[in-house]
């Protein structure tokens, strides 16, 4: 196992270099530069490309900039707010964006879960129907649908809960917004779920564990969901990523001061520190689900681990 992970660890953190190595060749071919203010002449753009080391090439940026990464320096921020630390403008805004995505993951994967479970052991029956209705619904409207709708129904109209985000009710704030994010999840589950079940509960193992008089609870958890719970968890890593970075359009409609409306400013002002430094993050997060992931399969099915050691034979 610890062959396993140190391989799987290995291959990250070299994927992880060559996606910064590659974002700063592309951020070198963009067109403009962080300092676009017709105010300034070319004298005032090159002290200010001197100052902050943008006129030296692009492989000792980068390795300058890994050196001062390894010890949590991000740089500054060029234009959005002219030399403030990075680390700063994220320390306000990053966990805001990771509790409420986490907060969507966990609702949505746990009554996903059992709303798949349900359908698939009621099959054919109304709660398959409705299971099946939850996850066309949740797969085919944008999580801002669902933000405006609740919006409007508990927010406007009964008060139940903020329209805006208040940092001073920062957990009723995040009612809404984490449901609106958690319904894409719930679809995504509950129908995996439905499937992958409905195929383990009728394998001949499980006919075989059932022949032995297990308790079902056991047979359905132990023995069925856990040889389901591999697709599920494939295809939930990328979803696990995308809602713990924050989406734009739901930030927007509830003002959630998150790093994905921080993204957008930098790139549309050429902040090229904040554009890498939210890249990296972004990729650094996938990364380390993905590593987690493969952990996990080792753990559920240690015949997958066998394989990639090299070590499991037919």
């Amino acid at each position: 196992m610890k062959r396993y992970v140190a391989k799987r660890l290995c291959i990250s953190l070299a994927t992880l270099l060559a996606i910064l190595f590659i974002l700063f060749l592309m951020l070198e071919l963009m067109p403009g530069s962080p300092f676009n203010d017709e105010k300034l002449t070319q004298s005032q753009v090159a002290l200010l490309n001197d100052k902050y080391g943008l006129d030296q090439p692009v492989y000792y940026r980068f390795i300058q900039y890994v050196k001062h990464m390894v010890t949590g320096d991000f740089g500054v921020s060029y234009t959005i707010s002219k030399n403030t630390s990075i680390t700063t403008l994220l320390a306000s805004r990053l966990p805001v964006s990771i509790r409420i995505g986490g907060q969507a993951v966990l609702l949505g994967t746990v009554i996903g879960l059992f709303l798949g479970l349900l359908a698939a052991l009621k099959h054919n029956t109304i709660f398959d129907t409705l299971t099946t209705v939850v996850s066309v619904l949740g797969v085919s409207l944008p999580s801002y649908v669902f933000a405006l709708a609740l919006s409007y129904s508990l927010g406007y109209r009964v008060h139940w809960f903020p329209l805006l985000y208040q940092q001073e009710a920062a957990m009723k704030s995040s009612v809404l917004p984490t449901i609106s994010l958690a319904m894409f999840t719930v679809a995504t589950v509950a129908r995996f779920t439905r499937t992958e079940m409905l195929e383990v509960l009728g394998s001949d193992y499980m006919l075989l564990a059932e022949s032995k008089g297990l308790p079902e609870w056991r047979l359905i958890l132990v023995h069925g969901l856990k040889n389901a719970l591999i697709p599920i968890i494939t295809v939930l890593a990328p979803l696990v990523v995308s809602l713990m970075t924050g989406s734009l359009v739901v930030e927007k409609i509830f003002s959630i001061p998150g790093i994905g409306s921080l993204l957008v400013t930098a790139i549309q002002s050429n902040d090229y520190n904040v554009i890498v430094t939210l890249a990296f993050i972004y990729s650094a997060m996938y990364i380390g689900i993905m590593l987690f992931v493969d952990i996990l399969y080792g753990i559920i099915d240690p015949r997958i681990r066998l394989a990639k050691e090299g070590n499991y034979e037919h």
